[in-house]
């Protein structure tokens, strides 16, 4: 066995104390462990954006004005678990950080399976009047709080099991497990659509996924009870109390002795998330509200993308161990930066054009989304890692990529759509120069 040290929130003019951390030894029990919750924690997300178009009516009544109005409703509430996630991230993270980052794991996929049960079995407007779209809501808060812990946890678990020199590779898993729960939900629904009416669809046959992502969640549970921690017990032990020159880890240390590197995860964060949500759930539909793309080929293609851009993920994490980690960031922030508006504006009616469309634009998501794990977790010391990547990261997820399915849908309800695709470039530009200053950390030491 191999170990390597970590400390503590250092003091000033105090030495550090360093606790002796063995490094996992069974890699892909590790991966598996966080792959297989990671993808139920994403299958549930992914399948309400998806579906939405069917369920708005059962949660929302129709308007005589705009048939939009129920969709319009079912998007703000998938808002309000993007809102949520910042506070999972920030709590949960900071537990991840003070007890360990297992225990954890099994407590975000618990909360977002209990979310998905919540929503299969919620009765609908028309049975319950406006407690509908308030048990929907609650259910979109406790899976917000549990996504956004999640990503914080599981970030650090990923990166902190990898073998020296492949971390950008273990990274990429955690958009493979993603964007395989993404296949998945694509599949599900696709699947569903071609055996329902669309009328039995919207009544009942949308609950289905929900459910079947709340099974999946016991699954993962078990899986994750066999993981190996982290964090050594000694380290958890010293980040509760202040001993050996270090500093006990509070809830903000993380903003407190790192609030450049917080910054850095907020920036990155706003373009990849809204890019990465638009091109990988609301594609289908924003064609389909642009210019009258069939949702049904919608989801066809979306296989085609998604399957080149899981593929796509180790290998970019790979040659980022190699090569570095800023060539591929920079290399997505030009990109949307200049391609966001001529690309979706070039959106037409035909399978082709959406396909074209989507494939370009996961290429270039996937230079980022395969390594932003491994980056971000070397910005951060590992007793403030979890908090430190997961306040800021959510936070910026909530504000660009859980909006960004309602900013569409309402320029679409204003009459102008185009506006949409030049905030993405806008976002995209900020993003872009900030990228520009992040430190090159693909040959520090993790710790």
């Amino acid at each position: 066995m191999t170990a390597h040290t970590d400390s503590l929130v250092p003091s000033q003019g105090r030495n550090t104390a360093a606790v002796s951390v063995p490094r996992p030894l069974n890699g892909p029990k590790q991966l598996l462990a966080a792959s297989v919750g990671n993808a139920v924690e994403w299958f549930d997300w992914y399948i309400y954006s998806i579906l939405a178009i069917y369920f708005s009516t059962q949660f929302f009544p129709a308007d005589a004005e705009s048939s939009l109005v129920p969709l319009l409703g079912t998007m703000a509430v998938f808002a309000v678990g993007f809102f949520a996630r910042p506070l999972g991230g920030l709590l949960i993270g900071y537990l991840a950080d003070r007890f360990g980052r297992k225990r954890i794991l099994v407590l975000t996929v618990l909360g977002m399976g209990v979310g998905s049960l919540m929503i299969a079995f919620s009765p609908t407007y028309a049975q319950i009047g406006v407690f509908a779209p308030l048990i929907l809501v609650v259910a979109r808060l406790v899976q917000g709080l549990s996504a956004g812990g999640e990503y914080a946890a599981s970030s650090a678990f990923l990166v902190e099991s990898a073998p020296t020199g492949k971390r950008g590779f273990y990274s990429s898993f955690f958009y493979i497990s993603a964007t395989s729960a993404n296949l998945l939900a694509i599949g599900i629904a696709a699947l569903l659509t071609q055996l329902l009416p669309a009328e039995d669809m919207r009544s009942w046959g949308w609950r289905i996924p929900f459910v079947v992502g709340a099974v999946a969640a016991l699954v993962a549970l078990w899986v994750r009870s066999h993981a190996a921690e982290t964090l050594h017990e000694d380290q958890i032990a010293a980040a509760s109390a202040s001993r050996g020159g270090a500093e006990r880890v509070r809830l903000f240390s993380f903003l407190k002795h790192h609030p450049k590197s917080v910054f850095f995860v907020f920036g990155m964060t706003a373009s990849s998330a809204i890019v990465f949500y638009i091109w990988t759930g609301f594609l289908p539909t924003y064609a389909n509200i642009a210019v009258g793309f069939d949702v049904t080929q919608g989801l066809s293609a979306s296989l085609i993308s998604l399957t080149w851009f899981l593929v796509l993920q180790p290998v970019m994490g790979a040659l980022s161990d190699r090569f570095g980690r800023k060539p591929f960031l920079i290399a997505f922030g030009v990109f949307f930066t200049v391609a966001t508006v001529p690309l979706l504006g070039s959106l037409n009616d035909s399978f082709a054009s959406f396909l074209a469309v989507q494939l370009l634009g996961v290429t270039f998501i996937a230079a980022a989304t395969s390594i932003v794990q491994a980056v971000f977790s070397e910005l951060f010391p590992r007793t403030l890692r979890s908090a430190g990547i997961g306040f800021p990261y959510a936070v910026s997820v909530a504000l660009f990529g859980g909006t960004a399915p309602y900013v569409a849908t309402w320029m679409a309800s204003q009459g102008n759509i185009g506006g949409f695709a030049w905030y993405v470039a806008g976002i995209s530009l900020v993003s872009l120069i900030i990228m520009c200053f992040v430190p090159e950390t693909y040959k520090k030491e993790l710790d």
